[in-house]
């Protein structure tokens, strides 16, 4: 038996990211690739497996701290393979679900709970309204906690704010002012919840005194109160918790929308040739089990398109505009607990058949919750389909820090005139999403039209 130190893993470049959940307890026995903790980022979920059975000698972190790749988790009496170590240790569970933030529109980061800790939604009821709560109810018991004292009286900036650079960057990006945060840290340290409870809290009116405008670069936000209604003096109601993938997303949506300004263009592709090779090739005898599906062809096309139009495969830093030489494509997944969206990375380097494959592969890990965190990484361009659902046209939010996402509706057999006479053909509705500081009208009006010609004549994205 030897005793080791369990740090944490490679979790795809995140840094000081917080332990929601302590699974294991000293004295407690784990099998190899059993779960330690949970970590929560702004886009991600994960769980911290075991490397090694053992016994659990002292737990080094609990819930509510920040730890980051290398920190160490707990120590383990670990034993060698063939001692039976395995008799009676915790068993190892299903790889935590990951989250997109980009979700969004999608959204953005997401997070799926596992059967285990999802809150049971409360019967039906007369009730009156929940009171926003305070920053004490959600802190872990095991904390010692000082609260940074933030008179509504003090003018936006006067207060002194304790938090990490990654925490300042996100409340400059939600328009914050830290100086009036409560921070619910350790020695008044403003968290990430922090800030992101601030700015619900700010957007429905339940600031105290004048920090309701504190938000928005320290300006008013000059919009009315969210109202506070006791739904239940009309009827009967029924209260549901969020999934965690749905409040993560919500926070990145509202500020993608709210901070980029949205314009859809909208187009229709003839995929009448398309839709028959797809189905030829799928009928082909001896052809492997791969199904290949219209999505699939639709990643080839934007591949092709962007290529022609690199703007649209970017993102804005500041004054300058970061022009990507690679093409992974973000797709949104439909899961049980909110969309999901996996990154197909290298696009450009793969064949229809490839990219089939994989993105059956991604959507059946998202479903599952085992995306791991590169998984949902490094998007450079993003897709989501509803055409399974129905639909004409929509306008998908722009997946920050991305420039442009591509929404596709029900394709649709309608007469369309060829000069000389009306014919049925296959029309396929697309709705382009795109950040209007770096991508102009007509810029968006020669990729969606590009697109379209590249989806009714496929051999050109060969050429």
């Amino acid at each position: 038996m030897s005793t080791i130190d369990v740090r944490v893993p490679d979790i795809g470049g995140f840094k000081d990211v917080g332990v929601i959940d302590v699974l294991v307890k000293p004295g407690e026995t784990v099998r190899v690739d059993a779960s330690l903790i949970t970590l929560e980022s702004d886009k991600a979920t994960m769980d911290v497996p075991s490397p090694a059975a053992g016994t659990v000698r002292e737990l080094r972190v609990k819930v509510g701290d920040r730890v980051s790749e290398g920190t160490i988790v707990l120590t383990l009496d670990a034993v060698e393979a063939g001692q039976g170590a395995d008799k009676g240790a915790r068993p190892a569970k299903a790889a935590a679900p990951v989250s997109s933030a980009a979700a969004s529109p999608i959204a953005t980061p997401i997070a799926t709970p596992t059967s285990t800790r999802t809150a049971t939604p409360t019967s039906t009821r007369t009730a009156t309204p929940t009171a926003i709560p305070t920053p004490t109810a959600i802190l872990a018991p095991t904390a010692t906690l000082a609260l940074t004292p933030t008179p509504a009286s003090l003018s936006p900036g006067t207060a002194v704010a304790h938090a990490s650079p990654s925490v300042r960057r996100v409340a400059r990006e939600l328009g914050a002012d830290l100086g009036l945060v409560p921070g619910t840290g350790p020695k008044g340290r403003i968290l990430l919840e922090d800030v992101r409870r601030f700015v619900r809290q700010a957007m429905a009116g339940a600031l105290p005194g004048g920090q309701a405008g504190a938000v928005a670069g320290g300006g008013a936000l000059e919009i009315l109160p969210w109202p506070r209604i006791d739904f239940a003096r009309f009827g009967p109601i029924e209260t549901r918790p969020l999934s965690r993938i749905k409040k993560i997303a919500g926070a990145n949506l509202a500020r993608n929308w709210v901070m980029i300004p949205h314009v859809t263009q909208h187009e229709e592709a003839d995929i009448t040739e398309l839709e028959a090779l797809r189905v030829r090739l799928n009928g082909e005898d001896g052809k492997p089990g791969v199904k290949l599906t219209l999505l699939a062809f639709i990643v080839k096309a934007c591949v092709a398109a962007l290529k022609q139009f690199p703007e649209l495969n970017a993102s804005l830093e500041g004054d300058s505009l970061v022009l990507k030489r690679y093409f992974h494509i973000g797709f949104a997944v439909d899961t049980a607990n909110g969309l999901v969206v996996p990154v197909l990375r290298d696009a450009d380097q793969k064949g229809v058949a490839a990219i089939a494959g994989e993105l059956a592969e991604l959507a059946a890990r998202a479903r599952d919750g085992k995306l791991a965190p590169a998984d949902i990484q490094g998007g450079s361009f993003s897709i989501t389909s509803l055409g399974g659902i129905g639909g004409t046209a929509f306008t998908p939010i722009i997946n920050a820090p991305e420039v442009a996402i591509l929404g596709v509706s029900r394709s649709v057999t309608r007469p369309v005139w060829d000069g000389r006479q009306f014919t049925p053909r296959l029309m396929l509705p697309l709705s382009l999403s795109y950040d209007h500081r770096v991508v102009d009208g007509a810029l968006a009006v020669r990729f969606t039209s590009a697109l379209a010609e590249l989806l009714g004549n496929f051999v050109r994205v060969a050429l």
